[in-house]
């Protein structure tokens, strides 16, 4: 049957006031007293093996009616994340239940959930969630909608906080074997633990986000001065900020703000990233109080990709190679200098700070104070 998910504007989550053993000792509790741990990955059989290999949570979250269990933040050398569980009741049953995850850190410094993983023949690709299908000369082509893997607004600063905790991350390239169902090289849909929730929310018009339609696109092409945004989806620069949090990033040199704003009708919420140069968004998210088994909501916001390039974006340009061999996530003709911490990112400030949006984040939010809702 379907329903209306309810709505509900909350300040972060905090990491519980717990010893990481007291941590530790309350999720064997859970386990013991019969919570099934229902893994996807090569712990599917036996998932007490994630346990015993090491990966006992040390730090836990609530959000909601969701419980995380996270272990120290842990580090493969494309990947930092952590192993995480994701404990909801049964709907059906009412009886508790656990979903090992791996939650990773993005380029854009958004924390999200992976979807499955690939692994064959020497390539490793991590599932970036639902997909889309689009017509481009004459194809069929299938790209990932990333949004949908970001971990919820409310609990990034918390994973953040987490994260910070280590100093040194242990380096294991086991966990995601363990953890993540493998799929087929020529697959990038993720399975259907992933996407029937939304489906099932999508039911309901409802849940819909402006009807399921794009809340903000750019009317010409590769001009970034072009942005239109539905009208009340504005971020509400002057009422709506809920709260602001500070983490720090050696690629972006140091301080960094996350800004949470509401748009003006409150049916979705921002975050605004701000570095010493750089300011970027992270997609919108819904405000609705459901999530999935992986930890994300089952409503998401559409909007243009191209509104959410972060500071320093994926481009490869190499004038020894095939031009076919070029790649770049930076609208043709922006893209600035390579990051001196890795060389196949470049700098996007050129597209970033051209979007009204952006510009209006800088005066109206960076150029004065502001009292958020919380904090």
């Amino acid at each position: 049957m379907n329903s209306l998910i309810p709505t509900r504007i909350v300040p972060s989550a905090q990491p519980a006031d717990l010893l990481p053993r007291q941590v530790a000792r309350n999720f064997h509790k859970l386990v013991d007293s019969g919570a099934e741990i229902r893994a996807a990955g090569e712990a599917k059989d036996d998932p007490t093996i994630l346990l015993s290999s090491g990966y006992t949570p040390r730090h836990e979250v609530s959000l909601f009616d969701t419980r995380f269990y996270l272990t120290n933040v842990l580090q493969n050398p494309a990947l930092r994340f952590f192993v995480a569980y994701v404990v909801q009741r049964r709907p059906a049953t009412g009886r508790m239940e656990v979903f090992p995850r791996i939650f990773y850190k993005d380029l854009s410094l958004v924390w999200r959930s992976a979807s499955h993983m690939i692994a064959t023949d020497g390539d490793f690709w991590i599932g970036k969630g639902d997909v889309k299908i689009l017509a481009r000369g004459g194809y069929e082509v299938t790209e990932c909608v990333e949004s949908t893997t970001d971990l919820p607004l409310e609990i990034q600063t918390a994973l953040e906080a987490v994260n910070r905790k280590t100093r040194h991350a242990r380096k294991d390239e086991e966990a995601l074997y363990l953890v993540l169902r493998r799929a087929p090289g020529s697959r990038t849909a993720p399975y259907r633990d992933f996407t029937e929730p939304r489906r099932r929310a999508a039911a309901d018009r409802r849940n819909l986000i402006n009807g399921g339609r794009s809340i903000a696109r750019f009317t010409r092409k590769n001009d970034p001065t072009s942005l239109v945004i539905v009208d009340g989806f504005e971020p509400d620069f002057a009422k709506g900020i809920i709260e602001i949090s500070e983490s720090r990033s050696a690629m972006y040199g140091g301080k960094l703000k996350r800004v949470r704003i509401l748009s003006r009708n409150q049916k979705v919420q921002y975050q605004f990233m701000a570095g010493p140069k750089h300011v970027w968004i992270i997609p919108p998210q819904a405000t609705t109080v459901e999530l999935s088994t992986y930890g994300v909501r089952t409503v998401d916001v559409v909007a243009d990709e191209d509104l959410f390039v972060p500071g320093y974006e994926y481009h490869y340009f190499d004038e020894t190679v095939d031009e076919s061999e070029h790649f770049s996530q930076i609208p043709k003709g922006f893209a600035g200098e390579l990051s001196e911490h890795a060389n196949d990112r470049a700098d996007a400030s050129a597209w970033l700070d051209a979007i009204p949006v952006i510009r209006g984040f800088r005066r109206k939010v960076l150029g004065r104070r502001r009292k958020p809702m919380f904090g």
